[in-house]
């Protein structure tokens, strides 16, 4: 997937920075150490875009997450299975929200991106972000991670800008499909 400038969705895209998500199944163990965040990427990803990587030296960041909570759809589909709404997990938390944005609606969502996503980065508790899409300006997520779900929900719940952007997304119908999950973190990797 693209990935937008400033670790938020963008209408300018970062040439220099990509997203690759990958669903499995089965379970990955809490202590992952490099070598085995390596295999599994090379088992899991195929043997190209490990080559790609290396060929052009290429800084990468692992992610390693369970799925903990969450809610609708992605292309129609429950991308990581049933998930309960909520749960009592208030570590360190990975947050992906998606949506596909109706046409109609497109220039009210970007005229409201910019105030959320400025403050996000500076919200207490804030780790990183990124704004991912696999369709430019009209299917875009964000994926950020979080000291605690306290924190998340201090930037979520009680910024007034976000907490009024969430209330449009409701009262206008921005969407026609949104997915929100919460993920445990298990590892996180770089090369």
């Amino acid at each position: 997937m693209g990935s937008g400038k400033n670790g938020t969705f963008d209408k300018t895209p970062d040439w220099r920075q990509w997203a690759i998500m990958a669903v499995h199944k089965k379970t990955v163990a809490d202590s992952l150490n490099d070598s085995d965040a390596n295999t599994f990427l090379q088992n899991n990803l195929g043997s190209f875009i490990p080559f790609y990587w290396r060929l052009f030296q290429c800084q990468t960041t692992t992610y390693i997450l369970q799925p903990i909570e969450g809610h609708g759809l992605w292309d129609g589909k429950e991308v990581f299975g049933k998930l309960p709404k909520q749960t009592d997990y208030e570590g360190q938390i990975a947050i992906l929200t998606r949506a596909t944005i109706r046409l109609k609606k497109l220039k009210s969502f970007w005229a409201n991106v910019d105030g959320v996503a400025n403050r996000m980065a500076g919200a207490p508790g804030f780790v990183t972000s990124y704004g991912i899409g696999e369709m430019p300006l009209v299917k875009q997520a964000t994926f950020s991670i979080w000291q605690s779900k306290k924190h998340m929900k201090d930037f979520a719940y009680t910024m007034k800008e976000h907490a009024e952007v969430v209330r449009k997304t409701h009262q206008e119908k921005w969407y026609s499909e949104d997915m929100f999950v919460r993920f445990k973190v298990l590892g996180v990797f770089k090369t």
